[in-house]
This record gives structure tokens, sequence and C-alpha cells, in this order.
């Protein structure tokens, strides 16, 4: 099971040193523009695989992600302090525009997953390159769910595998969590709350929504970048597919809004297998729709 990995910064490469942990596949290729920054991570993380899974790793150009049934595409410029993800906009789309046909005539069948930021409209502006590509996928908001979910069992003291809730929408600040949908071991999640005693009210719930909308621009005012979180959502998607897992994420593609964006999605072996529209309040509906044209207005752009 091969891996190609485009884009070798932060996120590509922690990326790749997260699925040599999970022993995601069994090769990784890592292309970058930068070759002797794309040689010196692979080397680096392939000195990981004698102590974790072994994965082989290398770098090389676009011809060498030939046979991959994954390639992650991470080119582009960063986020900087401040800086909306949409603002990235323009800059990433002429990286994409030279990138994605390369990556599609070396390896023709396989499941493009898209991490560039601002992740909708670049899964967007892929799947128009590819020509309607089917196999084309975002990261989206399984990073923001995986947020939230952390943030709802920080509260709940449980273990959060076992907190489900999704975030849907644009991945930023538009982004919509699903309240009416979420639950904790099957409880709804003001039922578990009163069960154990706990506080959960408008001023609990505005909390963990803030820290989860804003986590991405604490992270960056911080530290510059984020990406260990985004490198584990990054191998856990490339796993559905590569294993063909049937999971549940909220991965971003086409959408009945007239955008990609992210909804809970049955992700396997060709990509996404099927869209699952969950049941939201009308205040979430509402809020959805609006994420929805925060994006349009992005898409139109191109």
């Amino acid at each position: 099971m091969k891996v190609g990995i485009v884009g070798v910064g932060f996120v590509g490469a922690t990326a790749a040193y997260a699925m040599v942990l999970r022993g995601s596949c069994s090769e990784i290729v890592l292309v970058d523009l930068d070759e002797a920054r794309a040689r010196a991570e692979a080397a680096d993380i392939a000195h990981a695989a004698p102590v974790s899974h072994a994965v082989r790793v290398t770098s090389g150009g676009y011809a060498d992600l030939a046979g991959a049934r994954v390639v992650v595409i991470a080119a582009g410029v960063n986020q900087q302090p401040g800086e909306t993800r949409l603002q990235l906009l323009a800059r990433n789309a002429v990286i994409f525009r030279e990138v994605v046909p390369q990556v599609l005539a070396a390896a023709p069948e396989a499941v493009l997953l898209v991490a560039t930021n601002p992740v909708d409209v670049m899964t967007d502006l892929t799947a128009r390159l590819a020509g309607g590509h089917e196999r084309v996928i975002g990261s989206g908001t399984v990073l923001d769910s995986a947020r939230l979910r952390a943030l709802v069992a920080e509260r709940a003291n449980v273990d959060p595998q076992h907190v489900h809730a999704y975030v849907l929408g644009e991945h930023g600040d538009s982004e919509v969590l699903a309240w009416s949908t979420a639950d904790i071991a099957g409880l709804p999640i003001a039922e578990f709350f009163e069960r154990q005693g706990l506080a959960w009210n408008d001023e609990v719930r505005a909390e963990i929504d803030d820290r989860v909308r804003h986590a991405a621009a604490s992270i960056i005012a911080g530290k510059r970048a984020t990406y260990y979180g985004v490198g584990a959502a990054i191998a856990r998607i490339a796993e559905a597919v590569l294993r063909d897992r049937r999971a549940v994420l909220t991965v971003s593609g086409p959408s009945t809004y007239g955008v990609s964006l992210s909804l809970p999605r049955v992700v396997g072996g060709a990509g996404v297998l099927a869209t699952l529209m969950p049941r939201l309040s009308e205040e979430e509906s509402e809020a959805l729709e609006r994420s929805a044209g925060v994006l349009g207005e992005a898409v139109a752009q191109l």
C-alpha cells in the first residue's frame, strides 16, 4: 500500500511521520519543490521505522507517485498569524494549478486527499482540475471534530473515543458544531452530564465552541503553524481508504449546497462512498447554509 505526499512542509512531513507510527501503509514517497528538504525529511522519518512499523520512506519526483493508492496534497503556503484560511485562496490556487495535473499524470487511479488550506475551496479546485474526479476528498473538519470530541471528553471525564460529535461546513470560521446530534456512550450530551452531576449549559457550550472554532488561530499565534493534529487526521483518512475501512469521517467533498464542505461521509477504498446528512436543529441548518454561502463566495473567485 503506497502513499504519495506532495508538499513536505510541517503538515506533509508530520502526516508521513504519523503514518509510520501508525503503520498506515507499506511505502511513502515524499515529493517537494525543495528536493533537499524532501530527502532530509524522508531520511529522518525513515529512521523511526525500526522502532515503530516497517514503512519504507523515500523521496522523489512526480513520476515516483506511480502506483500510489492515495496521494496527499499538502503543497502550498502556510497560514500567517491573523490571516484567515480563505485569505490563502489566491496564493494556493496558483500552486494547485501546477501541482494537480502532474499528480494525475503520474497516479491517475489514486484517491487525492487535499490538506492545503482553505481546504474546502482547494478540494473544489482539485476536483475541477481533475475533470470531476470522483476520488477527490478534503481533510475537511476531521480535525475540528476531533477537537470537539476532546474538549467534551475533558469536561465529561471520559475517553474521547466514546464521544460522538461532528463539526460541519467550512473548515474555518463559519464551521457549525452540531450539538443536536452529539452523544456520549449513546446518551445525548445534556442527559449524560445530568446523570453525572456535571454542569451543561449555554456557557459551557459557548466556551467549547470558542475553543474549537479558534483553536488554529491560538496555536498559530503561539508556534506559527498547526501540524500534529492535522497530521494524525490525514493518516486516519488515508487508512480508511487504503484498508477500505468504510469509516464515518467529516471529510470535505461535493454537497447539495453547490460547494465542497464537510459532512459525515462513509470513506473507503474508492474515496467517499456515501454522504450522511444528520438531523440538525433549525438553528444549525441555517448556520450550515451560511457556511456554504461563505464558501460559495470564495469558490466564485476562482
